[in-house]
């Protein structure tokens, strides 16, 4: 045979049709890989041009939920989580037009209600007209990235934050990126009132009496259990049948016990609170106890070096820095304000007579009639013993600082019913006015000093 009657059979050998035995063995072999397939924990999917699934390997029933049957001819952006839904479409587009995608992440919405986070590897078959892609489950990663990202935004937060507000605040941003929410609150529990009260609440509820966050962060302070009440548990508390929302709370533990509780309710258009989410939050929540406690006790510590433990007023250092910044604004404004220097008569007499525990008494309530006598923006001050100082800023004129002076006289002149005694006192006060008694703290605490022992001496 002739070399080229050899090509022409070769040729002709290749372009035969397969015989029955090697279409069998073929189709043999795909089955035997689809079942492989079906074995990896990710899952295989191929989309349409209109975005609807047309095959998912057996891995999709174990990430999503649906079996594969389910997910044939449902929409893809239908199980997307919403908020990731117009990032998805747009990636999808740029998959389409050519770009591969190796490492894209959004959130799909189980079958059961969960979020799950899936990283895909995708490409776009022009021919086919296809869109495949690998979806790998790597919701655990995300959690265990999430919950050391908020453990350290929130030991952040405890350093940075001035004050407990801006704290809660910042731990309310923090937990909203871990669970979305329609509401967060933070209850504290007051050992001396034994009482729970909400130094922070923010998010609109979707109805007022959804339910009584009060009862249900007490009974969580009271346990030190988490508590978690899904959908069904508040339609039962309701006596009604309509809420999809879910309600979590989680105890908020520090070193000295349970200090008080964080709650989230969720928005009905989300997946309810689960199990996993109970732990996350219990997870995070035993630093931000801890960052509340630290913050509490700065505070604690910053308000008895600048408030009088007796009456809870302002001491002398504080006073002193209020009065500058007054003195400051005064200055720009072409203000005036004034200074009242007051000591209580026959307080040592009172001291020796009744005891110290009626002269305190005394004093606590000296100070609250004080404080009622002026506006917020004064300040009533306790330099020590029967001492007070008050700052009246934006003095109309002198006029307004004598309806002062007589209001505070009418107020202490009054009857002191402390216990079982019936006490009367008398003040003597000093005024000095700025600018025409004095240009700094100084010489106005001074001439208001001397002012009220001239008051003082002229009493028989």
């Amino acid at each position: 045979m002739t070399t080229t009657g050899r090509k022409a059979r070769s040729s002709h050998q290749l372009q035969s049709p397969p015989s029955f035995q090697e279409l069998t063995m073929e189709a043999d072999t795909h089955a035997s890989l689809s079942s492989y397939i079906d074995l990896l924990l990710d899952a295989i999917c191929v989309v349409d041009k209109a975005g609807k699934f047309v095959y998912v390997s057996g891995g999709g029933e174990r990430i999503f939920g649906y079996s594969g049957e389910e997910m044939i001819g449902k929409s893809m952006i239908d199980l997307v989580l919403p908020e990731d839904r117009d990032m998805t479409l747009q990636t999808a587009r740029d998959i389409m037009s050519g770009r591969h995608e190796p490492h894209f992440e959004n959130r799909y919405v189980r079958k059961d209600g969960q979020i799950v986070h899936i990283m895909w590897s995708a490409r776009w078959s022009d021919s086919d007209q296809l869109r495949i892609a690998v979806a790998r489950d790597i919701t655990k990663r995300k959690r265990i990235e999430a919950r050391q990202a908020a453990l350290f935004a929130i030991s952040e937060a405890a350093h940075a934050a001035e004050d407990l507000p801006t704290l809660f605040e910042r731990i309310h941003q923090i937990i909203e990126n871990l669970l979305p929410a329609a509401s967060f609150s933070i209850a504290l529990y007051d050992d001396a009132k034994d009482d729970v009260y909400f130094p922070y609440h923010a998010g609109n509820q979707v109805s007022p009496s959804l339910i009584d966050s009060t009862v249900h962060c007490a009974e969580v302070i009271r346990t030190g259990k988490t508590l978690l009440l899904l959908p069904k548990d508040i339609n039962e508390l309701r006596g009604l049948a309509d809420t999809s929302s879910s309600w979590l709370g989680v105890p908020l533990k520090s070193q000295r016990g349970t200090i008080g509780a964080m709650a989230v309710l969720s928005h009905p258009d989300n997946p309810h609170y689960s199990d996993e989410d109970r732990e996350l939050l219990q997870f995070v929540s035993t630093q931000a106890a801890a960052a509340i406690e630290r913050k509490q006790l700065l505070d604690h510590l910053q308000h008895m070096a600048l408030y009088d433990q007796l009456t809870d007023l302002p001491n002398r250092a504080l006073f002193g820095d209020r009065i500058q910044s007054a003195l400051s604004r005064a200055r720009r404004d072409g203000q005036r304000l004034a200074v009242l220097y007051l000591d209580l008569n026959r307080f040592k007499f009172i001291n020796d007579n009744y005891g110290h525990p009626v002269g305190d008494l005394l004093l606590k309530e000296v100070a609250r009639r004080l404080e009622g006598c002026v506006r917020a923006s004064d300040t009533v001050s306790r330099f020590g013993g029967d001492e007070f100082v008050i700052l009246l800023e934006n003095i109309a004129s002198p006029a307004n600082t004598a309806a002062v002076l007589k209001k505070i006289h009418q107020a202490l002149n009054l009857p002191f019913v402390l216990g079982n005694h019936n006490i009367g006192i008398h003040p003597s006060i000093g005024v000095a006015q700025f600018p025409d008694d004095g240009d700094d703290d100084a010489q106005l605490l001074c001439h208001a000093d001397h002012a009220m022992y001239r008051t003082k001496k002229s009493i028989p």
